[in-house]
């Protein structure tokens, strides 16, 4: 087994929490922050959306500077809505779901770096920054989300296990 296919299933298992997710995020809401220095729940939902564009990136690339020339990255504009954001998600997860089936062992044993203004943050392996930086990165601000939900009296979404709102779907 490659270690793609070690990691794909987890991975869409990851997306489809996310997923459900992001379902929930009501636009009526998305200015809502449980703190003022916390961002919008707009703002964390669509960077929950945009995450899987670092899987692609760290398959296609070696390396990725946030602040090239000491000027930071511009996100991309938030959605309008709520179809908008899992949209969103949709189309990223899918594209970082093709690059990691198609890379191979070799691929995914090449060092990635995460750079900041030409400086070196970090530097690992690209099966690391796809575990670490993409899924459990995914999985830190969809947790995230589901206390702002939850803060907004929205059903959280069965994830591991039953929320206080549901049960798991029946397998």
């Amino acid at each position: 087994m490659t270690i793609a296919e070690t990691l794909l299933p987890e991975y869409d298992h990851e997306i489809a929490g996310v997923r459900e997710t992001l379902k929930r995020v009501p636009a009526a809401k998305f200015d809502w922050k449980p703190h003022p220095k916390s961002g919008s729940m707009l703002w964390l939902a669509s960077h929950l959306a945009n995450l899987p564009t670092w899987g692609t990136l760290t398959v296609d690339s070696d390396e990725l500077d946030m602040a090239p020339g000491g000027k930071p990255m511009e996100p991309p504009p938030p959605p309008a809505d709520t179809a908008g954001l899992v949209a969103a998600l949709g189309k990223n997860a899918a594209e970082a779901r093709a690059a990691i089936a198609r890379a191979s062992d070799a691929d995914l044993m090449k060092s990635w770096s995460l750079l900041t203004n030409g400086k070196v943050l970090f530097t690992m392996p690209k099966v690391s920054v796809l575990r670490s930086f993409v899924m459990n990165h995914m999985i830190h601000h969809r947790a995230q989300l589901g206390v702002y939900l939850r803060m907004n009296d929205v059903a959280v979404p069965s994830l591991y296990g039953p929320s206080a709102d549901e049960a798991p779907p029946e397998f």
